[in-house]
């Protein structure tokens, strides 16, 4: 497990800084399996932000954001685990669109539990993420 490789020559000195992990498609397997690994470790998951996972299981002690490309997706995705605080592009953008123009993508973040601004509703892929970040570094 490659992410797991190198967080421990990266981080090995440093297990409690806390690490927020986002993944892409199919990486969203790989990174969910190394966040759990980390913990074992002893590291600590600070949040885990999965884009675009369609079909992969989200379980842990740590919070968990999907953002999806579309509405089917979001919904989908969210019977496999899910938590507060997502995000789907609506209109529905193709699957690379989120992940490599997500500043365009326009959306609605959805099961909002955070008292941040701006409150629910549209806004871009880059909005939501830069939102969810800036929430963990206060806390």
């Amino acid at each position: 497990m490659q992410i797991l490789q190198f967080l421990h020559v990266r981080l090995i000195n440093s297990l409690e800084s806390p690490i927020i992990f986002i993944s892409f498609s199919a990486g969203v397997v790989g990174a969910i399996g190394a966040a759990h690994l980390w913990q074992l470790l002893g590291g600590r998951v600070k949040a885990f932000i999965a884009i675009d996972g369609w079909g992969v299981p989200l379980q842990g002690n740590f919070p968990i954001h999907r953002m999806s490309h579309d509405y089917f997706t979001h919904w989908s995705s969210s019977l496999l685990g899910s938590r507060q605080n997502n995000f789907y592009a609506e209109p529905a953008v193709d699957h690379l669109s989120i992940w490599r123009s997500p500043q365009i993508v326009q959306g609605c973040w959805v099961d909002s539990s955070i008292e941040i601004s701006p409150p629910k509703g549209r806004l871009t892929a880059t909005d939501f993420l830069l939102m969810l970040l800036k929430h963990y570094e206060a806390n």
